[in-house]
């Protein structure tokens, strides 16, 4: 899979993607991450990319001109397997469904939003969708674009170690029934400062420790994040 992120601060990403497994999987061939400088389609000498809203306000937005000519000279034609994303405040949240919905994805081109925002017209004519990784506001778009990624590629096969690590794991739907957290866990040693590890995964009974699993990790997520249980028995994903 290719990952192309439209950036101002291409330097940004020497670090997130140089470590872990988004690094393991770039360094295997895996995902290829391409960093395009949006300055790179910029037509003055001063390499401008924003200008001040139309109407008065605070900030600068990003121009659409630079934009459409990046996306449209990285990606000259626009397939089914490729889209293109924009990190604004203002999409919808970035789950795990949308993860796994993107993975199936040959390309994905992200658009790091800078300033206050950027000019609708992007949004409306070149983006195939917005995404917020949360209700909060950043300053740019970098950071979600990173998140995006590594979300994205730990889900493509041969990127993990062990396959089953994103089958159990919080919101993947598979270990309990329905996106829930992941349940407990524990390492050695079997006891630390008078806390102990429940017993039954000391047992080897593994029909029980699937069974404890499964309601520590709808404890778990009750305690946590009772949202998440209360949306999928709505969806009927979970039993009453």
């Amino acid at each position: 899979m290719i990952f192309h992120v439209l950036t101002i601060f291409p330097e940004f990403f020497r670090g997130p993607f140089d470590h872990g497994v988004v690094a393991r999987a770039k360094n295997a061939g895996v995902i290829d991450i391409r960093i395009h400088n949006l300055r790179d389609w910029t037509s003055n000498r001063h390499k401008t990319v924003d200008d001040r809203p139309f109407g008065g306000g605070e900030g600068m937005l990003l121009k659409p001109e630079p934009l459409f000519e990046a996306v449209e000279s990285i990606w000259p034609e626009r397939g089914p397997g490729k889209r293109v994303l924009l990190l604004s405040a203002q999409g919808p949240l970035f789950h795990q469904a949308a993860a796994e919905r993107l993975s199936g994805m040959s390309e994905l081109l992200l658009i790091c939003g800078r300033y206050e925002g950027v000019d609708e017209r992007v949004a409306e004519h070149l983006a195939d969708e917005e995404v917020s990784v949360g209700d909060y506001v950043l300053s740019g778009g970098e950071l979600g674009a990173a998140i995006v990624v590594d979300a994205v590629a730990r889900l493509l096969p041969g990127v993990l170690g062990n396959e089953d690590s994103r089958v159990f794991e919080s919101f993947s739907g598979a270990g309990a029934p329905g996106r829930v957290l992941d349940c407990p866990q524990y390492t050695r040693p079997a006891e630390f400062r008078g806390w102990s590890v429940p017993d039954v995964l000391l047992g080897g009974n593994h029909e029980e420790i699937r069974r404890w699993r499964r309601r520590a990790a709808l404890e778990k997520t009750a305690r946590l994040r009772p949202e998440i249980l209360e949306s999928a028995r709505v969806d009927k994903v979970l039993p009453e």
